[in-house]
């Protein structure tokens, strides 16, 4: 019987499998990445990396929801898959350069085993037409909206992803839960749109909840961490470093004067799963 080998890794809980191309003959589309995200009928992971791809002296990798969306960023997945390359082989480097749907990305290993990365997520981007929202074209900083019948201060910008900042006092699991849905799938948002709540705690630490297009609740994001420090930081609530914490543990971002984000979190391997091909049928 022939089999589908995958890696499994996660940043602070929020998990993905690696499907390497190399490895495994059969294609990967929609539904069996669905399938082999179901945590009670699957493998079970918030998504899948799919690569490496080597294109032009770049290594390319693709990254999927868990409903088998395509996501153009992740800022857990990146690091995780670069510990993967790392691991597997691919790499030797201190500093390496990963190509995403939304640009590339450098990330720097902190350690020899990879277990810890600086990641440079780029800039964030305000504007409306980028994140997209819909409407004339302009920044959207703590602006209201009406989500569920209820109306929100919201920060929109893009971090590769787009995603919403709402801050608030209730962060919660049960809160985000009940308003995510209606953020995601907004008629004002084209592209669907991720959500975090944001609670102000100093000027050097914020703790969020996050609501994933495509995943849903999700313990903690990368993205979603990098939004909400720049959300907070353009509003003149933090310093440039802060530290986000999420039910999942904690990530150190940092805004640089050009504007960038770095990010710092932790990866770890879980282990390698096999699955029969007879699976997907």
């Amino acid at each position: 019987m022939n089999t589908i080998t995958m890696y499994k890794y996660h940043g602070l809980g929020n998990d993905y499998l690696v499907f390497d191309p190399n490895q495994n003959s059969i294609l990967l589309q929609e539904r069996k990445i669905e399938l082999l995200c179901r945590r009670n009928l699957g493998a079970g992971a918030d998504g899948i990396l799919y690569g490496p791809f080597f294109e032009g002296g770049k290594i390319k990798v693709n990254i999927y929801n868990s409903d088998g969306s395509a996501a153009k960023r992740s800022g857990n997945g990146v690091r995780i898959f670069a510990k993967y390359l790392l691991d597997a082989g691919y790499i030797k480097e201190k500093n390496i350069l990963l190509t995403t749907k939304s640009g590339d990305v450098k990330v720097e290993f902190l350690d020899e085993k990879g277990n810890e990365m600086r990641v440079n997520m780029g800039a964030a981007d305000f504007m409306s037409a980028s994140v997209p929202v819909s409407g004339f074209v302009h920044e959207i900083v703590n602006e209201p909206f009406f989500f569920h019948g209820t109306l929100y201060n919201a920060t929109c910008l893009s971090v590769g992803n787009p995603n919403c900042v709402i801050m608030t006092e209730d962060v919660s699991a049960a809160k985000i839960k009940e308003v995510g849905p209606y953020v995601e799938n907004a008629p004002c948002f084209p592209n669907r749109m991720n959500l975090q709540f944001c609670k102000v705690e100093s000027k050097e630490r914020l703790k969020i909840e996050i609501y994933e297009r495509g995943s849903g609740y999700t313990v903690s994001s990368g993205t979603g961490a990098c939004a909400a420090a720049a959300a907070a930081y353009r509003m003149g609530l933090t310093e440039a470093k802060v530290t986000v914490s999420m039910p999942g543990g904690e990530l150190k971002v940092e805004i640089a004067q050009d504007g960038s984000i770095f990010m710092t979190g932790p990866v770890e391997y879980v282990g390698t799963f096999t699955v029969a091909e007879d699976f997907f049928s």
